[in-house]
């Protein structure tokens, strides 16, 4: 079997996941704290305000403060001159060969909670898909970039 792959992404990486997340469940506490007003306003059970508290409260816990870790650690990538190796998954681990061949263009991207933290993701498409290899440091991901750019290309006479 092969060896999992030598890089680790950077580990600002789950500063950006927790954030992203805290966002996402920001939105279910409205809609929680709504569901509390109107129980309260047209006295509803509080057994299943009860319920939908701890379920919210624990799905805050594991999608803020476990998986963003977990994520982290399993989440590396290497690269060849002749394939790309991505290895993540927290629970079913995914390894992905893409050969260079198969490479069609290759971007770095950025959002608002990652140009805070500096850092970039790399997209490699082909013509089947796009991987992501996330949360590179801004200078790891423009260099990654040229180098999978530079190694993806076919020269006219290896045709």
């Amino acid at each position: 079997m092969r060896q999992p792959p030598k890089h680790a992404i950077d580990p600002r990486a789950v500063d950006v996941w927790k954030i992203s997340a805290a966002i996402y469940l920001g939105i279910l506490w409205l809609i929680l704290l709504t569901s509390v007003v109107f129980a309260i306003l047209w006295a509803w059970s509080f057994i299943y305000i009860t319920g939908a508290i701890i379920i919210t409260v624990l799905l805050s816990y594991i999608f803020i403060f476990l998986f963003p870790k977990l994520r982290y650690r399993r989440w590396r990538y290497e690269i060849f001159e002749q394939e790309i190796y991505i290895q993540h998954g927290i629970f079913i681990r995914t390894r992905t060969l893409i050969p260079m061949i198969r490479v069609q263009h290759v971007d770095t991207e950025q959002g608002p909670i990652m140009k805070r933290f500096h850092v970039a993701s790399v997209s490699i498409s082909t013509a089947a898909t796009t991987h992501i290899i996330p949360a590179l440091s801004e200078e790891n991901a423009s260099d990654l970039r040229d180098r999978i750019s530079q190694l993806a290309r076919v020269d006219e006479d290896d045709v």
